[in-house]
């Protein structure tokens, strides 16, 4: 059993309406790399020590700062907690 840390399907479709839209190239999966992210973030890890099964470490790295500087995150965040604000 691996301890590795993946987004489920449920989850990846209450993210999806917050990507932004993919331009030019397709890109990467993006289950693969936001779980890469969610792992080095929890586990408190440099990405060059991300495990080979979540891609390359520069691919999570650059997601995450391209969708920082625009703001990805903090929307995914607000959705979520607008979805179910007393978290009933």
């Amino acid at each position: 059993m691996s301890n590795l840390y993946w987004l489920t399907e449920e989850q990846m479709r209450r993210l999806r309406p917050y990507f932004p839209r993919s331009r030019g190239r397709p890109r990467v999966d993006d289950r693969r790399v936001l779980s890469g992210i969610i792992f080095i973030n929890r586990n408190g890890l440099r990405w060059c020590d991300a495990p080979a099964a979540y891609g390359p470490p520069k691919t999570l790295y650059n997601r995450w700062k391209r969708w920082s500087d625009i703001g990805v995150f903090a929307r995914i965040m607000t959705g979520l907690a607008a979805e179910a604000p007393d978290n009933q």
